[in-house]
């Protein structure tokens, strides 16, 4: 069986740990500063993912990887994020904490004027995407498999920061059904729900609302842990299709679940 090559093995990891918006082996760029501060006082971010223990909104690149360009813009009548990559993937992302109980209705949002050539998100050397929101939760490493487990030591090796229990993204494919679950052609940990399809419905505001319970049920077939981190992020580094790509997001707002009484319950 041949070796995959240290700098290639580090690479994979390193796109693993950016999609799970791992903060010790990302640094913020000190030439978004001034792009971070002007996203910090926007009406997107008034308006976006909050919890009691959020940090701000952060854009993060990683070692060896080119950063892509995200700026606040007015898109159409609303605030939004927008997104350039040129052969590179960068993430903004915010660190949250909300617990399984609370875990209600995600609503965001985007735009994509056309999609990534060649990308195919189950494909390793392809797994490109116009868009995607980031989601990453808490749970019990002990249930990794043996390549999970081997996988999340080498990059804690390497990074000092282990694989995340699970990540769940929503992306659009350029094939994929809508509504199918796609794992990560890398590991199983990282899994993706296909929220559109194809260059059907281009060019316009989508808005969606999910209920983030169901999906990582529907996707890791187990009740999630507490949700830890939430990203969006527009890639197009991998080797095959070292494209551009141009997007829009909307605010991103969750709606916690309100515990029932035990009145109502016996109602």
């Amino acid at each position: 069986m041949p070796r995959v090559p240290v700098y290639r093995t580090v690479l994979a990891l390193a796109g693993l740990l950016l999609l799970s918006a791992c903060a010790t082996t990302m640094t913020t760029d000190p030439d978004d500063e001034a792009a971070q501060q002007a996203l910090s006082r926007s009406a997107w971010a008034a308006a976006s993912m909050r919890s009691s223990d959020a940090d701000g909104w952060q854009h993060q690149v990683f070692p060896g990887k080119r950063r892509s360009e995200y700026r606040h813009a007015y898109k159409q009548g609303r605030d939004a994020v927008m997104v350039r990559a040129h052969a590179s993937a960068s993430m903004l992302r915010q660190r949250v904490r909300i617990e399984p109980a609370a875990l209600g209705q995600l609503r965001f949002s985007w735009l994509v004027p056309s999609l990534v050539a060649q990308a195919d998100i189950a494909q390793r050397d392809a797994d490109d995407a116009p868009v995607r929101l980031v989601l990453v939760f808490e749970g019990d490493r002990l249930r990794f498999s043996a390549k999970d487990t081997a996988l999340s030591d080498l990059s804690e090796a390497l990074t000092g920061e282990p694989l995340p229990y699970a990540t769940l993204m929503y992306d659009w494919s350029n094939r994929h059904p809508e509504g199918s679950v796609v794992r990560n052609p890398r590991t199983s940990r990282i899994r993706k729900i296909v929220m559109e399809t194809g260059e059907g419905r281009l060019n316009r505001w989508l808005d969606y609302e999910r209920d983030v319970r169901a999906d990582f049920v529907s996707a890791f077939g187990e009740p999630p842990g507490a949700l830890l981190g939430i990203g969006i992020m527009t890639d197009t580094d991998t080797d095959n299709t070292q494209s551009r790509a141009q997007a829009w997001y909307g605010a991103l707002e969750h709606r916690p679940r309100v515990a029932r009484s035990r009145t109502a319950q016996a109602d």
